[in-house]
């Protein structure tokens, strides 16, 4: 066996997208997650997750912002 067939194939961007979008949520599971560890790079992981946490910050601030502007019916 070669030294290149005893390490996990690196993920893609979309399996990086996605390991952080179920850390998001909470739900995991444990083999789920340890495979994940040796298959993904951290800097990719925080880089996704980053990117992740501005578009959920401006989501947040738009849907308050909409909320804010609509006419209150409750006079």
């Amino acid at each position: 066996m070669s030294p290149l067939q005893d390490k996990p194939p690196k993920a893609t961007f979309l399996r990086t997208l996605q390991a952080v979008m179920w850390s998001f949520a909470g739900m995991r599971k444990g083999s789920a997650s340890q495979e994940d560890m040796a298959r993904l790079n951290p800097f990719h992981i925080i880089a996704v997750a980053l990117g992740l946490v501005v578009v959920m910050v401006i989501g947040l601030i738009a849907l308050v912002n909409w909320v804010v502007a609509q006419p209150s019916s409750l006079s």
